[in-house]
């Protein structure tokens, strides 16, 4: 991921953060429980939002300069976290380490989210909870169609994000529980919770 991306990427994100995604945050992170594993942390977002039923965050970003824009937030956090540089498709972890997995807005940008996705339910416990938020393909033809047809020109200018991701797909061909589902901006994006059933 380009330095330059890194660095605007908050900037840029700012105007939905404070419109919708910020309250969305709070309560999917609301639900973190445990040891927690958060899938691709980027400029760490999410860390101020964890609360007192965490007792360790694990942050996985696999670009250093994500890393380098996160560092700061972590003054704002009330657990403790630790970043870790990998790729989801190869997480340096244990099988059944983390009682909760954390992802959001990032399966659109893993090179191959079915191969993160077994390694996410490898590190995540027998019923440990897998908490998403996600922008997905739409269902509407025309909207969906217009999508497919923008994404190979949104990767090179978004450093790889996909805006065709069948998300929730992939987790029900992967076996993961889902117990519940919100949908956002015409189901645009996608608030997940799902359980690990091994």
């Amino acid at each position: 991921m380009s330095h330059v991306f890194a660095k605007w990427y908050d900037f840029f994100m700012n105007p939905l953060e404070k419109r919708k995604f910020k309250q969305i945050r709070k309560e999917l992170l609301s639900n973190a429980t445990g040891c927690v594993l958060e899938l691709g942390s980027g400029t760490g977002v999410n860390f101020p939002f964890y609360n007192n039923e965490v007792e360790k965050v694990t942050a996985v970003e696999p670009s250093k300069h994500m890393i380098e824009q996160s560092t700061p937030k972590l003054k704002q956090s009330i657990v403790p976290i630790e970043i870790v540089q990998a790729g989801a498709e190869e997480l340096p972890f244990a099988a059944n380490t983390f009682d909760t997995v954390v992802a959001t807005l990032v399966f659109c940008t893993i090179p191959n989210p079915g191969k993160a996705l077994l390694e996410l339910k490898r590190v995540c416990k027998p019923e440990g909870k897998i908490l998403l938020f996600e922008h997905v393909k739409m269902e509407n033809h025309f909207l969906g169609a217009l999508q497919e047809m923008l994404t190979p020109a949104w990767k090179k200018i978004c450093d790889g994000c996909c805006l065709n991701r069948k998300t929730i797909e992939l987790l029900k061909l992967h076996n993961i529980t889902i117990t519940s589902v919100q949908k956002y901006y015409r189901d645009l994006f996608v608030y997940i919770e799902s359980v690990n059933k091994k």
